[in-house]
Order: C-alpha cells, then structure tokens, then sequence
C-alpha cells in the first residue's frame, strides 16, 4: 500500500454523540478510504462481531464508517482496538483474525500481563511489539511475525536470553519459531554465532546403531520437519535452488544435526544450540548436553512436559530434576509457557489439538 493512503488516526472525522444517559456514548469513526477501513478488520463481519459481544457494545459500519454504541467506557476501549489496528498497519503490518484478536484481548484488559516475571516485553505494547518483530522476508514473501501474545513473549525471549525453555502443546510454533530465529541470527552480518546445532533423541531407545549408514546417513530421516521449515524460511526459484542452498548450509556447517548419542567430549563455541522435544530426554542426557555449550553459545530447550514417549517413571522424572537444579540459576535462564490459545494450526487439526489438551487435561 502506498504512503499516500496511509490514515494517521488525526484524520478520522469523528463524531460523539451523547445520550440523555451520560454513562452511554456513540462515536462514528469515518474514513476517507472505505479499503482501508475494511482491512482493520481483516474484512470479515464476523470480527466485528466478536468486538460487540466482547465490550458489549453495538457496531455499524457502512462504506467509509463505523459507529460504536454502548456503555461509554465500553465504547472507548472499542475505539482503541482501531487505533491499535491503524498503528500496526501504518507500520506496514498485516491485519489477521489473529491480529484483531490480540488487538481485542490487549484493549479489554488495558495491559498485558508479565506473568512469569521475564520482562520479555513491556506492558501495554504486546501489539505494536508484535509487528516490530519481523523475522526474514524478501520483496515478495511477508517476514514472519508472532500471531499470539505467547508467540510474542517467547520470541522476545529468543533475542534478549542465552538460556531459554519453551514449553507448549503441538501447534504453538515453538521449534518453528526458534529455528527461524536462531536462522536469522546465523546469517546475520554481526552475529556472534555462526553454527545452529540441532539436537534430539531421534528414537524412544536413543540408539540408532541399527540404522545403515554413518550418522548423517541415520538421522536423516529425522531431519525431513526441519528442512520443510529451512525451504519455508528462504525463496528460492525451484526445488533444485533448494536443494543446493541446503546442501551448502549442511556442508559448511551453518546447520548441524546431533543426536544425544554424540556429544560426549565435545565443547560448542559460537552457536545456537537447539534441543528438540526435550520431554523425551532423560537427566543425563540433558545433563551432558547443557555442560556441552561454550563462548558465545545460546541454547533453546522446546517441548511439552506433558507429553513424553518415555516409557521408565525414572526417565520421565528427568526433566523434573533438571528443572529443579535449574531453577536455583533462576538469574541465567527465562522460561516461557504457550497454551492451547497459542496453538495456530487451522481447521481440524487446531480443533483436534485443543479437544487433545482438554480431555487429557
């Protein structure tokens, strides 16, 4: 969209009408642009919808204007969602379902909680953060932005702490998220790090001798997510483009698998180090691993504690006893914990997810 259409929230034409009852208000918030209107709403009527029955208030839009009616204090915040919205796009963000929502939630509560106390963003500004956080992106394809308050929050995280947990259900975006950033750190032209270490368990037993092959040959298979999500990040013109450029990042090194099973002795300088679906390790795994990290070295630990192919009580209890060393180091770490409100999948599987998390919870 050209600058020429950008709406500054000074050049609402607004009108405020006051009822005989002084707690009841009606503002009409007009717009030269009826397009640009309809994009704070990510043109979809059931949005506006959802805004009336969240602050109880009616709302009538027509052409290049919108009117709020209600409870006064029901119809400021209401107003509020706009100038959010107008804000974020005037920052050339995107307006989503998932956008207006965050939008709604940050007016309706008048702030966004810290809750776990890791000032991974201020108060108040969860939206306006959100579209600052832009990750990759080309002249064509969009940069990658958090879609919730969670996504946000761990994000944040990702950029200020060396040491991070991200705990969630599937479908939170937690591994995607973490490699994307670790990704834009690597290739960055002032990055300390210049390697991302993936590691994981890649089988229930952790032993994959029985695998033909040498150990690139062995986990391969389980690299096949994480290069669907490396060919997501970068544009390129044809499978075979791909195929090169992730043959190059393997071979220099940039990005390296490793299972449990190899890292004895060795130290990590200079790297992103990221532990995938860390509930399937057991304490001395997750012992050797965080004794593996050197200078210049972040480590992202992702998974959902409640959900674990262990089979043993004594190795599902290994996170627990790792948690509780690391809690003593409370200053050299932040954890941050999604919930099934952060899950983004779409459709079924999103349904599916949630159904999952609420009977087993």
């Amino acid at each position: 969209m050209g600058a020429g259409l950008w709406l500054s929230l000074t050049d609402w034409k607004m009108e405020t009408q006051i009822d005989e009852n002084p707690n009841q208000a009606s503002e009409t918030l007009t717009f030269e642009n009826p397009h640009f209107l309809q994009s704070l709403f990510a043109n979809d009527l059931g949005l506006l919808k959802q805004l009336e029955e969240l602050f109880l208030v009616k709302v009538v839009t027509r052409d290049g204007w919108l009117k709020i009616e209600g409870a006064r204090e029901n119809v400021t915040k209401a107003k509020s969602v706009f100038e959010t919205l107008e804000s974020v796009r005037r920052k050339g963000g995107e307006i989503t379902a998932h956008t207006f929502r965050l939008a709604m939630n940050q007016a309706h509560t008048d702030e966004v909680n810290d809750q776990d106390g890791s000032g991974a963003f201020e108060t108040g500004n969860s939206l306006e953060e959100l579209t600052d956080m832009r990750l990759l992106g080309s002249v064509t394809k969009s940069p990658v932005m958090p879609r919730t308050g969670g996504q946000l929050k761990y994000l944040s995280a990702l950029q200020k702490f060396e040491v991070v947990f991200g705990l969630g259900p599937a479908g939170t975006g937690k591994t995607f998220i973490t490699l994307y950033n670790a990704l834009k750190d690597v290739l960055g032209d002032r990055s300390p790090y210049d390697k991302i270490y993936i590691v994981r368990s890649l089988v229930a037993t952790r032993e994959i001798g029985f695998l033909p092959g040498d150990h690139e040959d062995k986990s391969s298979l389980y690299q096949i997510p994480y290069k669907n999500m490396v060919k997501y990040m970068f544009e390129m013109g044809s499978d075979g483009e791909f195929e090169t450029l992730y043959t190059s990042l393997k071979s220099q090194e940039t990005i390296k698998f490793w299972s449990t099973s190899f890292l004895r002795g060795v130290t990590l300088d200079n790297a992103v180090i990221i532990i995938d679906e860390m509930q399937n390790l057991n304490f001395h795994e997750l012992d050797s691993i965080i004794t593996r990290v050197g200078e210049n070295t972040r480590i992202v630990f992702c998974g959902d504690a409640m959900q674990s192919d262990l089979v043993r009580d004594k190795e599902k209890n290994g996170i627990h006893d790792f948690m509780r060393i690391l809690e003593v180091m409370e200053d050299d770490f932040t954890m941050i914990e999604m919930g099934v409100d952060d899950i983004c999948r779409s459709g079924l599987v999103r349904n599916y997810l949630i159904a999952k998390h609420s009977v087993q919870h």
